[in-house]
């Protein structure tokens, strides 16, 4: 999900100036996210943006990965990027509970090419997690309903290969993270328990980017 204030951590001068030199969407990826907009007005906020997708490519290189999980997909334009990044015989999960959203990410895959190497459930995700049986996952990515993101994570550690790397969007909720969290802010509260989860456990090593909305990166020791 990109920010919901996308100029919270920078002016925006510097904000474009990071986007332009990020590697740029090409038509594939500008087309989906049009149709998204398009079709999906103020819901097209939860598609990370252009530069997050790069930088989700780019980390999906750095580790080399061959075997991937998604847990939430919606209209496919980060399933697209991490697809494409690992490669021809690669094979990455995807998993989301909408037919509707997920339908629009399957037609863009198979305009790019990488269809062939996405498998997605839909269905919960906390059901169908435990029932997928992978071991030695290369890369996972995190970016669906924020209460339940620390259940996900503890599914998917013992999924990790030694040095796996866990993604996480949205680990700064636009800033709302640093303030006192109201009795009504479900989200708000699920994702500092979830950041302070992910610093005090060791099984991991953790770093917070204050890119987008937040990214939190996780290395399963």
């Amino acid at each position: 999900m990109a920010s919901r204030d996308t100029q919270l951590w920078l002016d925006p001068a510097v904000s474009a100036y990071v986007a332009d030199r990020a590697a740029q969407p090409d038509d594939v990826l500008r087309d989906l996210a049009r149709e998204t907009r398009e079709l999906l007005g103020d819901r097209s906020i939860m598609q990370i943006s252009g530069d997050e997708g790069a930088l989700l490519s780019l980390l999906t290189g750095i580790a080399r990965a061959r075997l991937a999980v998604e847990v939430g997909t919606f209209t496919g334009y980060s399933a697209l990027c991490i697809a494409r990044a690992m490669g021809e015989g690669s094979h990455l999960v995807c998993l989301d509970v909408s037919e509707e959203w997920t339908s629009i990410g399957r037609r863009y895959w198979e305009r790019a090419g990488v269809a062939d190497r996405i498998d997605l459930r839909v269905g919960p995700a906390l059901e169908t997690l435990p029932t997928l049986g992978l071991r030695d996952v290369d890369l996972a990515f995190i970016d669906a309903d924020k209460p339940n993101y620390l259940r996900y994570f503890e599914l998917l550690v013992p999924m990790m290969r030694r040095d796996g790397l866990i993604l996480v969007d949205n680990t700064l909720w636009s800033g709302a993270v640093v303030r006192e969290a109201k009795q009504d802010e479900e989200d708000t509260r699920a994702l500092q328990a979830f950041n302070d989860a992910v610093a005090a456990d060791d099984r991991v090593e953790s770093y917070l980017l204050p890119v987008a909305d937040g990214l939190t990166l996780i290395r399963v020791r």
